[in-house]
């Protein structure tokens, strides 16, 4: 069910996320071990002339998320892997077929779906800047009129719907030597794209062990290296929990704010400049184990789906175009990602990485379980806000014993930082954090209550006795469903 979801959301929600993604599978079944498959994107280019590098972008600036400046075009897609994780996915702890996953999505895109809230939200921003670089994919994001699309629009897809009948019958592999795959390389030579034959043929998700960390009742699986996300959450979770005197209860919003600062300038500084994000991550976690936040060396679009069920299978599935490429796959109404135009994901500057590296990613789709039989799936889409609004929610459901939907709606903090370094308090409105702001010596701005800015978090939930729950983040137009 979660990866058919997943599906659903890259078929049907343009701008927000797309079949060219990249993904995270996070799934912990009763009595076996936690596994995380990672489809993220990787960086193209295998066999290319090294003269064909650094091109194919185009600068587009929006007011999305109070401004943002980032690249699109051919030369910013990343080779996806969302696919051919969901199918692994599938294959390897799947109760149905793979066709029989696949079919909703493509009966959605013949029949027409409703535009979401979110979705409506960032095309407002990035319709005409950022999909007009593409007719095909401007067409798909906008009414006939040519404006963007709105909440509650009925939109169709007609040529991924058909896309999705050949992934339903043949495989991902369609995406990769099959003729979707040569539409896009041979695209991609047509405008300065990087992606290769190679680099699809190659390209394999990659089945990793998960970060555990005991968080009060609770030991979670989080998402570990080379994603940047994962080990940056268990750092905050891990220190969250050493900040409570009593065992339950954070002292207040200074820790949050004070935890969150140490740990992201961290980031900033060394982790996303490092040319090694597996053995970074690594070192950073064993570090901080020994030593606390002492051993801390110094120097847009997403979606998730959460799903929990009554035989105590979780699973959550991140996946991210980023703020997506504005193009498309022609004939195909494939939108591609834009990974390698996002500069927060490529610190060390435009197609810097050696081709087949796995990009930086946020992406921290998260698993738990207690020993009375309690059962979590959690995870929230928001670049490099979904660590932190992640972090927040377990702190108040684990360590302040919030139920699920309550930790959820609980305002929310964010330490973002000026290219100078200096740090700034990003909040939703609620006194006590202005009050922790000024405590700390730090310059807050309010963005009012219940802003998209702060994520989407969505996560399922089994009781000890059995009982399902789900709970969405209002945030982002969340939906859930208990299914029988």
């Amino acid at each position: 069910m979660a990866v058919a979801a997943a599906l659903a959301a890259m078929s049907c929600e343009p701008g927000i996320v797309s079949l060219g993604a990249g993904a995270f599978i996070s799934i912990w079944g009763e009595g076996q071990e936690p596994v995380v498959i990672d489809g993220n994107v990787e960086m193209p280019g295998r066999g290319l002339d090294p003269d064909r590098f650094g091109r194919g972008v185009a600068e587009v600036t929006f007011a999305y998320g109070g401004g943002v400046t980032m690249y699109g075009g051919h030369g910013s897609v990343a080779t996806p892997g969302a696919l051919p994780a969901c199918q692994q996915a599938i294959e390897q702890r799947g109760l149905a077929g793979w066709a029989d996953v696949v079919a909703p999505s493509a009966a959605a895109c013949r029949a027409g779906y409703p535009i979401g809230g979110a979705a409506a939200t960032y095309l407002g921003h990035t319709a005409q800047p950022l999909f007009g670089l593409d007719p095909e994919a401007l067409a798909i994001v906008t009414r006939p009129d040519c404006t963007p699309l709105q909440a509650g629009d009925i939109s169709t897809n007609h040529p991924l719907a058909e896309v999705l009948d050949l992934v339903a019958r043949d495989g991902s592999s369609v995406m990769t030597i099959g003729e979707v795959g040569r539409a896009l390389v041979a695209d991609m030579a047509a405008h300065d794209g990087l992606i290769t034959a190679r680099d699809l043929a190659e390209y394999d998700p990659a089945v990793r062990v998960p970060v555990r960390r005991r968080i009060g009742d609770w030991e979670f699986a989080i998402n570990p290296p080379p994603s940047v996300g994962g080990p940056m959450l268990a750092v905050m979770l891990g220190e969250m929990a050493k900040r409570t005197p009593d065992g339950r209860a954070p002292r207040d919003w200074a820790d949050i704010i004070e935890v969150q600062r140490a740990v992201l300038s961290y980031r900033l500084a060394v982790h996303d400049v490092a040319r090694d994000l597996e053995a970074q991550g690594h070192e950073l976690l064993l570090s901080v184990d020994r030593h606390g936040l002492a051993g801390l060396p110094t120097s847009a679009s997403t979606a998730n789906v959460s799903a929990v069920d009554s035989d105590g299978l979780s699973c959550a599935i991140t996946v991210s175009s980023g703020y997506g490429a504005g193009i498309t796959i022609p004939g195909t109404g494939m939108i591609l990602n834009n990974a390698l135009g996002e500069p927060e994901l490529n610190r060390l500057g435009l197609h810097q990485l050696a081709p087949g590296t796995r990009l930086a990613s946020n992406m921290a789709p998260t698993t738990g379980r207690t020993t009375d039989g309690r059962v979590l799936a959690i995870g929230s889409p928001g670049a490099d806000r979904i660590t932190t609004a992640l972090m927040q929610v377990l702190v108040q459901g684990c360590l302040r014993d919030a139920d699920l939907q309550s930790a959820i709606e609980a305002p929310r903090v964010h330490v973002s930082f000026a290219p100078d370094g200096t740090a700034r308090v990003e909040h939703e409105s609620d006194p006590a954090i202005e009050l922790a702001a000024r405590s700390l010596g730090l310059a807050s701005t309010d963005h009012g209550p219940m802003s998209m800015y702060f994520g989407g978090v969505g996560a399922a939930y089994r009781a000890a006795d059995g009982r399902l729950e789900a709970a969405g983040d209002p945030r982002r137009a969340a939906e859930v469903a208990l299914l029988p």
